[in-house]
């Protein structure tokens, strides 16, 4: 047939699947080797389900991209090893941590439960793959998700368990799941759609003041309905760090949408005097900062109404002890932490026994995730992609800011898991899912620029010459 012409192939997926099976390698081999001395450290022999642990971690990576190479073939090759190596490291930690937990507290095993999580969270990401092939199709649904994350968010202030001075669990036939970790994906799906119906009215309107264009009051009502949700959060539940993140995520994808930094300035000045009234009036949120303020008063004759906790000061000492360099994997005591050491507080074990370069590694590799979100938001063609990838990264720097900086004394404890490494299977599940949705934005962003690469001399078909003569 002649004027057909079939567009030449893409070639970039099967190098993208090469470098990511490769690194893939190297993240087993990372995560293994971490086992055994860890092992090695503790007992002087190999660690007994080092057989176990070395097949369970190579079968999850090579069924992500496995899933990876089906339903997202030009995907970044990046993120999955990124979010893979970050999730083999836990599962190191906590196996290491396990032992010195059950010798001294005789504490159960979290290592097994959070493999079956792993396996979960992994078998999720490939499922979103294989049915969302387009993340556009989450823009028609954006007034449903805020509904559903609206009741998820304040769920726990009426039914959720008073966990260690914060409502943040919901207890459902046995299982407890904590809501907030999967609110920070659905607030950026919406953030993302209702910012790219009204961007214009945002960024184009308001008054001058002090060099800086000011939002309309009637423009301010979602920033202000916002500030107000999360202030509730932070009321009713005092979880400091879902009322953060929350509000953070929205602040961050206004000012990408609208680069006006009026925006920056509002929500800067709305956080604190919020955080001011709340932590001036809530007794939990009190106590963390007299925590934060003075780490070592728990040890004080006469301690700061509400310090009754030494984990703060138990986190500065274990830093402390590692050093530049750290002890070495097995050779410190994390579990002096107590019952936090391996959920936010994990990052002291890191610090101990890895050292300062250690805690530097860790904190690169979150920061590498962030830029290829921020990279692929950057590549993607479509307003909505753009916000959402966007958001999501947003997401994931801010949980990993309020944790950190709460563990290192930069901030006030805030209770969130570190993602991917600290125990908790809602966190791995729901972090599994934002990385399936990154890997389908990056995807289609690289199909689009591709198929652009190519020319519109390959990408269409041209009328058929004399067809009706042949």
């Amino acid at each position: 047939m002649r004027g057909l012409r079939r567009p030449r192939p893409l070639t970039s997926a099967g190098s993208r699947r090469r470098t990511e099976a490769l690194l893939l390698l190297f993240v087993v081999a990372i995560a293994v080797f971490g086992h055994v001395c860890a092992g090695l450290a503790m007992n002087g022999e190999l660690p007994a389900n080092l057989t176990g642990f070395t097949i369970s971690l190579t079968l999850l990576s090579l069924v992500g991209h496995l899933g990876v190479r089906r339903f997202a073939a030009y995907a970044d090759p990046l993120i999955l090893p990124l979010a893979m190596l970050l999730t083999g490291l836990g599962l190191v930690l906590l196996h290491r941590l396990d032992q010195g937990y059950i010798e001294r507290y005789n504490s159960d095993a979290n290592a097994p439960g959070q493999l079956l999580w792993t396996v979960v969270g992994v078998a999720a990401c490939i499922l979103v793959l294989a049915l969302l092939r387009d993340h556009r199709l989450l823009q028609r649904f954006i007034y449903i998700t805020m509904a559903v994350a609206l009741v998820l968010l304040i769920a726990p202030a009426f039914f959720g368990a008073d966990t260690y001075g914060a409502k943040r669990w919901i207890k459902l036939f046995g299982f407890s799941l904590q809501p907030g970790e999967f609110v920070k994906i659905m607030i950026a799906i919406f953030f993302a759609g209702y910012l790219v119906i009204h961007r214009d009215s945002l960024a184009l309107t308001g008054r001058k003041f002090l060099g800086m264009r000011l939002p309309p009051m009637r423009q301010l009502g979602p920033i202000i309905t916002v500030w107000i949700v999360s202030m509730l959060v932070l009321v009713f539940e005092r979880d400091l760090g879902t009322s953060l993140i929350f509000f953070g995520v929205f602040v961050v994808m206004l000012y990408v949408a609208t680069e006006r930094t009026s925006w920056i300035a509002c929500g800067l000045i709305m956080a604190s005097v919020g955080a001011f009234v709340v932590g001036s009036t809530e007794p939990h949120v009190q106590a963390r900062v007299a925590a934060w303020l003075n780490p070592l008063s728990y040890y004080w004759e006469n301690r700061p109404p509400g310090v009754t906790s030494d984990q703060s000061a138990q986190a500065l000492f274990s830093f402390g002890t590692g050093g530049v360099s750290g002890t070495g994997l097995g050779m410190g005591h994390p579990e002096l932490i107590a019952f936090a050491g391996r959920s936010d507080f994990i990052l002291t074990t890191v610090g101990e026994e890895l050292g300062l370069a250690g805690v530097m590694a860790v904190l690169i590799l979150y920061a590498l995730l962030v830029q290829r979100g921020l990279r692929m938001a950057l590549g993607a063609r479509d307003p909505f992609g753009k916000l959402l990838a966007v958001g999501l990264a947003a997401a994931l720097a801010l949980q990993v800011f309020v944790v950190a900086g709460g563990v290192t004394g930069l901030i006030p404890l805030t209770g969130k898991a570190l993602p991917f490494l600290a125990k908790g299977g809602s966190s791995l599940l729901a972090n599994w899912i934002m990385i399936a949705l990154l890997l389908r934005i990056s995807d289609s962003a690289e199909r689009q620029r591709e198929a652009d690469a190519r020319g519109p001399a390959e990408t269409t078909i041209t009328p058929l010459v004399g067809a009706g003569r042949e």
